[in-house]
C-alpha cells in the first residue's frame, strides 16, 4: 500500500472529524429557535389512529403506487448509481475512502479521531435503573480509551464486520441518557455495522474488548469479537464478484444452524449484497441442511485467533431477496419504505432496528445507493440535488417547495428526514422514522403523539414547537436523481 504523508493524510482524514463531531443528529426530534404565527386549525377529514387526514387504506403501499403516472420508470439506471455513488465518494466529506488509508497512522491523527468522537459530555447522565452515573464510572469509560498507549504510528488493520455490531461513542456497553425514565436515547450510542461491512483499526480499548474503527460512513467504538481481522485483499476482495443476494426485505435471518453458530439466525439487513457459492453442489449440505429452499451464501466469520474467515451458510428463500440491487423505480421507493412501517424507532440503530437517517439509508441501499449516515452530513451533501432553505425563505417559496416534491425526495428538518409519499386528502404525505410527533386537533389544542417508529403523517399539519411547523423548519430537500434535473 502507498504511504501517504502525514499532511495529506490529515487533510483527507480531517473531515471525518468534522463528521463525527456533528454525529449527534440522529433524529431525536427538532430542535431549532425558530418562531413564527401558530398555525389555525384547519377542517380536517377524519382522523384514522388520531392522526389527521390518515386512512387505513393510506397505509399500505398500492394506493400510493396507484395514482402514480409512470410507477415503474426508472430514475437512475445501474450506470447513473454507479455515477452518483463516485460522486459522493468524491464530493462528500462524510464519506471516508478507506483504501486510501496510509500503512501507518500518526498518533496525532488516530487522537484526533478519537477525541472528537469520545468526549464525555458534562451533564448528568442516568442509567437504565435510573440511577445517576458517578464520577468514578465516567473516569473507568475514560481510562478505557487507552489514550497514552496510541504509538507514534501504528500499523493499520482491515476487517470484515461479521454480526450486526454498535458503534459507540465510548469503548462501553453501559446505556445512559439524559433524564430518569428515558431508556430509549442511549447518549453513547452512534449507529450500527453489518455483516460484510469492510472497516479500518485504528486503535484498541484498554481491556481489549473493544476498538476504534472507521468505515465507510462512519467512525467509533465496536466490540472486538464481532470483527474478523484480515489482509485488505481479503476484506476488499469480499464481494467484488457475484453472483450475489442483495436483502430486499426489511431484515432476514439466515438458516439456524447447531452445526455452525456463527451464522446461525444471524440478522441481515436491507440492501446488504452478499455473494453465492453458486458452484455449490447440489446434494452437499450446507451446515447439516440440504440447499434447495435457499441461496448458499458466503459470509465471514471470526476465527478463534480473531482472524477473518468465510463460511457458507443458508438465506432461506423465504427471506426476501434479489439476484441484484433493485430497480430504482417510484413503485420500488415506496414498497421498500414500507417494508419497515410500525417498526420500533431505534436511536443510533438500537434495538436492532434503525433510526431516521438509517431507514433512508437502507430504502436507497436496496437500489446500490450509497448516503451519508447521519442527517446532518446527508442534508448538505454537495453530491445530490440540494434545495436549501434558511429563516429568510418566506411561506411561499416553501409551499411552492412542497408542492414540486417527487416520491423519494428527502425532507430535513433540524435532527429529522422524512421521505416523500404523495398526496392524498389534499394534503402531502411523508413516510418516517421517528422519535415523537404533534400537530392541533380540530378543537385547537396541539396533539402530542409518542409515534416512535416508522410511520406514515401528513407534512403540513405536523408541528415543531407550538408556533412552527415542520415546514417552516425545513433546512434543505435533497433529490436523488440525474445531476442535470430538479
Amino acid at each position: 500500500m502507498t504511504t501517504i504523508p502525514a499532511q495529506l493524510l490529515h487533510r483527507r482524514l480531517a473531515p471525518l472529524t468534522r463528521a463525527l463531531i456533528l454525529a449527534t443528529a440522529l433524529c431525536a426530534g427538532p430542535a431549532f429557535a425558530l418562531t413564527l404565527s401558530p398555525p389555525k386549525p384547519a377542517a380536517q377529514a377524519p382522523a384514522y389512529a388520531g392522526i389527521i387526514g390518515l386512512e387505513e387504506r393510506l397505509l399500505a403501499p398500492q394506493p400510493w403506487i396507484a395514482q402514480l403516472p409512470d410507477a415503474d420508470k426508472l430514475i437512475l439506471d445501474r450506470a447513473a448509481i454507479a455515477a452518483q455513488n463516485a460522486r459522493m465518494r468524491q464530493l462528500d466529506t462524510s464519506i471516508i475512502d478507506l483504501r486510501a488509508l496510509p500503512a501507518t497512522l500518526p498518533e496525532v491523527l488516530v487522537r484526533e479521531h478519537i477525541d472528537g468522537i469520545s468526549r464525555l459530555p458534562t451533564r448528568p447522565l442516568y442509567d437504565v435503573q435510573g440511577k445517576r452515573v458517578g464520577a468514578d464510572q465516567l473516569r473507568a469509560i475514560s481510562d478505557n480509551l487507552a489514550l497514552e498507549r496510541i504509538p507514534a504510528s501504528r500499523p493499520i488493520q482491515y476487517g470484515l464486520v461479521v454480526h450486526r455490531a454498535a458503534l459507540r461513542a465510548f469503548p462501553t456497553a453501559l446505556r445512559v441518557f439524559s433524564s430518569q425514565g428515558d431508556t430509549d436515547i442511549d447518549r453513547f450510542q452512534e449507529s450500527a455495522l453489518f455483516p460484510g461491512d469492510a472497516v479500518a483499526v485504528l486503535h484498541e480499548s484498554a481491556d481489549g474488548q473493544w476498538v476504534f474503527v472507521a468505515s465507510e460512513r462512519y467512525a467509533a467504538w465496536m466490540e472486538k469479537r464481532f470483527i474478523g481481522i484480515g489482509s485488505a485483499g481479503q476484506v476488499f476482495g469480499y464481494g467484488a464478484q457475484g453472483p450475489y443476494r442483495v436483502i430486499t426485505a426489511g431484515k432476514a435471518f439466515t438458516a439456524h444452524t447447531p452445526e455452525e453458530p456463527r451464522v446461525s439466525n444471524l440478522q441481515l439487513e436491507m440492501g446488504l449484497r452478499v455473494p453465492v457459492l453458486a458452484d455449490w453442489p447440489a446434494m452437499e449440505p450446507v451446515n447439516g441442511q440440504q440447499a434447495h429452499a435457499g441461496h448458499v451464501i458466503q459470509l465471514p466469520v471470526r476465527n478463534d485467533d480473531g482472524s477473518l474467515g468465510f463460511a457458507p451458510a443458508l438465506l432461506p428463500r423465504s427471506q426476501e431477496s434479489s439476484d441484484d440491487y433493485l430497480p430504482l423505480t417510484q413503485a420500488n421507493l415506496i414498497t421498500q419504505a414500507f417494508k419497515f412501517l410500525g417498526e420500533r424507532y431505534g436511536w443510533g440503530h438500537s434495538y436492532d432496528t434503525r433510526d431516521c437517517s438509517g431507514f433512508v439509508s437502507e430504502i436507497y441501499r436496496s437500489f446500490g445507493v450509497l448516503l451519508p449516515r447521519n442527517t446532518s452530513a446527508q442534508a448538505i451533501s454537495p453530491a445530490l440535488n440540494r434545495v436549501p432553505f434558511t429563516d429568510k425563505d418566506s411561506k411561499a417559496k416553501r409551499s411552492d417547495a412542497i408542492a414540486g416534491l417527487q416520491v423519494g425526495d428527502l425532507v430535513y428538518i433540524p435532527g429529522h428526514v422524512m421521505m416523500m409519499l404523495g398526496d392524498a386528502n389534499g394534503l402531502t404525505w411523508v413516510i418516517h422514522d421517528t422519535s415523537g410527533g404533534s400537530w392541533y386537533g380540530a378543537d385547537g389544542k396541539r396533539v402530542h403523539a409518542s409515534l416512535n417508529g416508522v410511520s406514515v403523517t401528513p407534512l403540513q399539519p405536523m408541528m415543531a414547537s407550538d408556533t412552527a411547523s415542520y415546514i417552516d423548519r425545513i433546512t434543505n430537500i435533497q433529490r436523488i436523481r440525474p445531476q442535470d434535473t430538479k
